[in-house]
């Protein structure tokens, strides 16, 4: 398969290329780690392969709109 087919199947099957769903994926298991633990941030962000604390809020901000402190305060307040 190239990659030219590869990239339209992610396109059609997820609406978008792999590296964002790369990026999805990240921070999903950021998000998952940091309901399950009491480790700091920077911790988590370095433990799910972000390579700062930084890097990790400007993906946050990226993907959702909002900081990792204000979506846990979502997640936890529901």
């Amino acid at each position: 398969m190239s990659e030219r087919t590869l990239r339209r199947r992610f396109d059609t099957s997820f609406g978008y290329g792999p590296k964002t769903l790369d990026r999805i994926l990240r921070y999903q298991r950021f998000l998952r780690l940091s309901s399950q633990s009491n480790s700091s941030t920077a911790m988590l962000a370095a433990e799910v392969g972000y390579a700062d604390q930084a890097h990790l809020v400007r993906e946050s901000r990226r993907l959702t709109g909002s900081t990792p402190r204000q979506i846990h305060h979502l997640l936890q307040n529901g």
